[in-house]
């Protein structure tokens, strides 16, 4: 056996531990360090100086005293990754909280696994059917892209990841095997709990990893937690040969925890007080998570936005890794409009004809010149009333109020609050529905009648 590195701990700060090396044997980044005293101490170097090494906690601080010896493990964190375990909810660590039963950790795997060579990245030119009428219509997901939900506090964020984890594991379980992995970094307990029961009751959680480091979890772990979600997507795309889905809530909330870890070291801090190394760290997430020649990992990642400021610093920096940004407006959700995105600042980088097809890359083009024009119309009716608008303006006003309504629909994730049944509509029924609109021969209809509705033939307007 390798000697290992050897000291004592010189200073706690936070989740920061300053240990003092005895000896010529230094640990390596990332090493884990324990001590004799206490097995349940769990230490990862984090940087080091000539003398010393800083270490972030991954354990309960109150553990530790000054003076207290330390030694090197020669390894890096590892979890059992694997079929083993699929359907459980797990730490950092790979350790239960489901409270059902102890995990077989046969097959384990670094957290600090790196992005694969270019060689390996395959493209795919597919688009990804989600269910969601909206999504699919107005920003289209491309099998192996990231997708982001950009939004404030209470917008929704939560809920539309949930339903898409659901609707898309449902889906493709029935003609492949897929497997999603759901990571929970710094959100709040009860969402966990939440999810877990939600995946039982609609039986896909056989198929789904939930990894958990909620905001009762110090800094340290809240920043590696999305490290541990990635290692068990990258498992099933490399070792398994299978497609994934991953789903991050909140990539903010790693930001965040980035940045405290910063701050407790006393680091130079870059624009708006962010860590100067943000794009480092975002990037040790997002270039893993990619397409390969063995399987696809598909991202939707929530990015909660401080004070609703979507131009903050650290929103932005997420964003220029998306290829799909979906935007949560406030305004939107208060017009009972789900879900509430933002038609304006929402973009896919998949809007082309070759991926969306003739019929879809059509009536897209022609919603999108309705909407420009019904965003000006809608000034005039807020201060003067629709009644003052032309006859030819009136009717394309209430195409256009049609085409907004058609697109909310019920969540199967939302059903014991709003008590209506959930729906998945296949994308070429919603751009049939939405082209049926657009010709004007549903102009008789109210539009109050498609809101909230799967396909027209669902909701009765077409027979």
């Amino acid at each position: 056996m390798n000697a290992q590195a050897q000291g004592y701990i010189n200073s706690v700060n936070g989740q920061i531990a300053t240990i003092q090396i005895e000896g010529d044997i230094y640990p390596q980044l990332f090493e884990i360090l324990i001590s004799p005293k206490d097995s349940n101490v769990i230490l990862e170097v984090f940087s080091q100086s000539e003398t010393k090494i800083f270490a972030q906690i991954l354990s309960s601080p109150d553990k530790l005293f000054r003076g207290m010896p330390i030694v090197g493990t020669g390894s890096d964190l590892k979890v059992p990754v694997g079929k083993a375990v699929l359907g459980r909810a797990i730490d950092l660590f790979g350790q239960p909280r489901d409270n059902a039963g102890a995990i077989a950790q046969d097959k384990k795997a670094s957290i600090y696994s790196k992005a694969p060579p270019l060689s390996l990245v395959r493209s795919q030119y597919q688009i990804l059917q989600t269910g969601i009428k909206a999504i699919d219509f107005l920003t289209p997901v491309q099998k192996g892209g990231k997708v982001g939900f950009i939004g404030g506090a209470g917008v929704g964020k939560t809920i539309l990841l949930t339903e898409l984890l659901h609707n898309i594991t449902l889906q493709q379980s029935q003609t492949k095997e897929v497997f999603s992995v759901f990571a929970g970094v710094g959100e709040r307990i009860r969402e966990g709990q939440e999810l877990y029961q939600r995946l039982e009751q609609s039986q896909v959680l056989s198929k789904t990893v939930i990894v958990l480091g909620q905001m009762n979890e110090n800094a340290a772990i809240r920043f590696r937690v999305a490290l541990s979600a990635v290692t068990q997507a990258e498992y099933f795309r490399d070792q398994l040969k299978s497609d994934v889905l991953f789903f991050i809530d909140n990539m903010f909330r790693f930001v965040q925890a980035g940045n405290e870890v910063s701050t407790l070291l006393g680091t130079i801090p870059s624009e708006q007080a962010y860590q100067a190394t943000l794009q480092t760290e975002i990037s040790t997430i997002e270039d893993r998570l990619i397409p390969t020649e063995n399987g696809a990992i598909t991202s939707f990642q929530n990015v909660y936005v401080p004070a609703d400021d979507i131009s903050d610093a650290g929103v932005t920096t997420v964003m220029s890794f998306l290829d799909t940004a979906i935007v949560l407006s406030r305004s939107v959700a208060q017009k009972g409009i789900y879900p509430p995105i933002d038609l304006f600042q929402s973009s896919s980088s998949a809007f082309s004809k070759t991926l969306l097809g003739e019929e879809h890359f059509k009536a897209l083009i022609e919603f999108q010149k309705l909407l420009e024009n019904y965003n000006k119309l809608s000034h005039i009716v807020a201060i003067v009333g629709e009644e003052e608008l032309s006859a030819e303006n009136r009717i394309l006003y209430n195409r256009t109020n049609k085409i907004i309504n058609y697109l909310t629909q019920p969540f199967f994730m939302t059903e014991n609050q709003t008590g209506r049944k959930g729906k998945i509509v296949p994308k070429n029924n919603t751009v049939k529905d939405i082209t049926i609109i657009l010709s004007g021969s549903l102009d008789n209809i109210p539009a109050e009648r498609f809101m909230n509705i799967g396909s027209l033939s669902e909701g009765g307007i077409l027979k």
